[in-house]
């Protein structure tokens, strides 16, 4: 499903596949310092698992919550990279670490509607404590071809515009991970190409692990390794 949000001073905004790998939300205007009871969500989940009765899906999936970018702690077992425990992190050093290593896509895009596009690169540099280098986002915004949108608010764009951005806000960061749901959902032949060919690239730049989640046909042959779900 296509990414919806819902709420005004309380907004959520989802992500993901009903029948993929991941899907989720981002809540803005929740107040910081509210506990999250995995085992009540799991519970509510449960309630659809498949197989209980005739009312629900007959596909084999166990509906478990899945910790793929450590926004979410998992009860049980632990999340690792780089050598780093993410529940052996402060919630605030957790931001700064997921900010420096981690590079997200979502199949909707998130800005700061009041600042531009190339503005938004700068601040995603700043919020990962790393030096906010002009000119490095700009050859970025070159490579997808953006240039001309520079300064441009996020609500000038188009949709598919606006998806290469927001690959280009995640990539400015030299990320050792990068996950990206659906990025080609809303680009024609031409930049999808452009983008997968952007992603390999730089990935391959900083030795960053890939992970594309997707339904797109055009990227079946893009890669060496897959799972089909």
């Amino acid at each position: 499903m296509a990414g919806s949000s819902f709420g005004t001073l309380f907004k959520l905004s989802t992500f993901g596949e009903s029948h993929g790998v991941s899907m989720g939300g981002i809540i803005d205007g929740c107040p910081s310092g509210i506990s999250l009871d995995i085992a009540q969500i799991q519970a509510d989940l449960n309630k659809r698992k498949p197989g209980q009765n005739n009312l629900v899906s007959e596909r084999k999936e166990s509906d478990e919550i899945q910790i793929l970018s450590g926004l979410l702690s998992p009860q049980s077992g632990f999340v690792e990279m780089n050598g780093t425990r993410f529940q052996n992190l402060s919630s605030k050093s957790l931001d700064q670490f997921r900010g420096s290593h981690i590079g997200m896509v979502f199949q909707k895009s998130h800005f700061v509607r009041n600042l531009s596009i190339l503005d938004n690169l700068l601040l995603s540099l700043y919020l990962s404590n790393k030096i906010q280098d002009k000119k490095r986002a700009i050859h970025l915004l070159q490579e997808i071809g953006l240039a001309d949108k520079l300064n441009n608010m996020p609500d000038e764009l188009s949709q598919g515009e606006q998806q290469r951005a927001a690959i280009a806000t995640a990539l400015i960061k030299t990320p050792d991970l990068i996950l990206a749901d659906e990025p080609t959902s809303s680009l024609d032949d031409n930049n999808c190409q452009k983008i997968i060919t952007l992603l390999k690239e730089q990935a391959s730049l900083t030795n960053a692990k890939l992970i594309i989640i997707t339904h797109d046909q055009r990227l079946k042959d893009q890669f060496n390794t897959s799972i089909e779900l």
